[in-house]
């Protein structure tokens, strides 16, 4: 059975996202820090493994979202792009 999701109503770019969650979070993701940040992506992977396991696609699609959100903090205090990372897929997959 295929989900009938809302089409947005356009793509997002990945440097989009960075800069929605460097808008919304920045201050706040600089001083919890580093670590911290890192500490709560690892929280959304496990949510993630839990949707995959257990959940519904909408909630599957959730983590993806949270997971999403905070690896691209992780990406603005490292002040590394997102855009640059998944390049390497692109040019030269491993």
């Amino acid at each position: 059975m295929v989900l009938k999701r809302p089409v947005p109503s356009r793509t997002v770019e990945l440097a989009e996202v960075q800069d929605l969650m460097e808008r919304l979070y920045g201050d706040d993701d600089r001083e919890r820090g580093l670590s911290a940040t890192v500490a709560w992506l690892c929280e959304e992977m496990g949510e993630l493994a839990q949707a995959v396991r257990k959940g519904s696609p909408d909630e599957q699609l959730h983590e993806l979202g949270d997971v999403l959100a905070w690896l691209s903090s992780l990406a603005n205090q490292l002040g590394l792009s997102l855009d640059e990372a998944v390049g390497r897929y692109v040019t030269d997959p491993p």
